[in-house]
């Protein structure tokens, strides 16, 4: 997964840079060149995130469709994950015909994760329910309302896309969202000769989609960075795969066994492989010293912008082919996962020093865990 970086430290260091025409240019030449290569190379999706005004240039990622579109463009086997779209900030029929679509543009060759959104200064504006605004981790009172009303939206949200996919035609009354607006909306005669939904006074009491999505009954789903044990059993009652990028495997087996047990309540059977997607940072390096200077430079970038937005520190895959084989295998057998999410220093990097590690992990790593048939299975 790429984060959306348009500089290297020196031009983030000299400020706005994402403003700068020719940095977005060059960013997406080089992402041009990740996605051909990763195509290339064996592994199974390339990934970007949803951020907006981001005119300091750590995460310039605005549109995760059309970013989804212009991966699948430059690939021909590989899918484009989209992890993911904020749902508070999205009219969720919208999206939901919106991936039905892309679904078809690409294919197939897609899969879709959803998030919460925890960056007040775009989540707050961008609302789709007024009021609704950005997550924090903050305690007091006042705040946790805000990150419950986030998480209403949110859960609400993902339920009719899921129901806009299902159905040809759908209604939905909630909380926050009405679809068609209370009292119906003005029909058509062609409506009625060649559709559905419109009821016998010729009032629109019911509306789908179209296209409908290419894969049935949609793309997979994932849940963006599961950090609690409560968006665990939301997925696991919604049939969303969890992404966890945590080295602590207690707390890994913890939320592997909470999914597992919800999922049942739920009547899900999930077999324990299926349950999440495990990961962290990649940092494939053989020289000590060279570790730790790749590990600062990260370090920089996490303390600048991501600390204080709240967020933790990823899982860091740091080391020889060896030694980061060790680490996943070490995971692995405690987990038992079947999907490997890695994220890389795109943008904040120079090329070549992203392009040897995606090279050696596919070459050095990746093997060590393929099933008899050769298949990668973990990437």
């Amino acid at each position: 997964m790429q984060t959306g970086v348009i500089g290297r430290r020196y031009e983030l260091e000299q400020g706005m840079a994402g403003q700068r025409p020719e940095l977005y240019q060059r960013f997406l030449a080089e992402v041009k060149d990740y996605v051909r290569l990763a195509d290339e190379l064996g592994y199974a999706g390339y990934c970007q995130p949803e951020h907006h005004l981001q005119i300091e240039g750590f995460e310039v990622n605005n549109h995760p469709g059309m970013f989804s579109l212009f991966v699948g463009l430059h690939s021909k086997r590989m899918k484009a994950g989209i992890m993911g779209y904020t749902l508070p900030t999205h009219n969720p029929v919208r999206v939901a015909e919106e991936i039905a679509t892309l679904d078809h543009m690409l294919q197939g060759r897609l899969f879709v994760g959803f998030t919460r959104g925890y960056q007040e200064r775009w989540v707050d504006p961008y609302a789709a329910v007024r009021g609704v605004g950005a997550t924090t981790v903050d305690n007091a009172k006042a705040r946790d309302e805000r990150d419950s009303m986030n998480r209403e939206v949110f859960e609400e949200s993902l339920q009719i896309i899921k129901k806009a996919w299902a159905n040809d035609v759908f209604s939905h009354q909630g909380k926050h969202w009405e679809f068609p607006p209370n009292g119906g909306s003005a029909g058509h005669p062609a409506y009625a000769e060649f559709g559905k939904g419109m009821d016998a006074d010729g009032i629109v009491r019911q509306i789908g989609i179209a296209p409908r999505c290419l894969q049935s009954p949609h793309p997979q789903i994932y849940g963006g960075f599961a950090g609690s044990m409560r968006t665990v059993d939301f997925w696991a009652r919604e049939g969303g795969k969890p992404i966890v990028l945590s080295g602590d495997l207690d707390f890994c087996e913890t939320l592997w066994n909470r999914y597992a047990e919800t999922a049942k309540k739920a009547e899900r059977e999930v077999a324990r492989e299926d349950v999440a997607a495990w990961g962290g940072f990649l940092m494939l390096v053989n020289d000590k010293q060279k570790a730790e200077a790749l590990m600062a430079e990260h370090q920089w970038f996490w303390d600048k912008w991501f600390i204080p937005h709240g967020q933790r520190m990823p899982n860091v895959l740091i080391g020889t082919a060896d030694e980061i084989a060790d680490q996943i295998g070490a995971a692995h057998d405690r987990l038992g996962f079947n999907e490997l999410f890695l994220m890389f220093g795109q943008g904040h990097l120079d090329p070549e020093q992203n392009n040897e590690e995606l090279e050696k992990f596919a070459r050095l790593v990746a093997p060590r865990f393929s099933n008899k048939d050769g298949d990668g299975t973990l990437v």
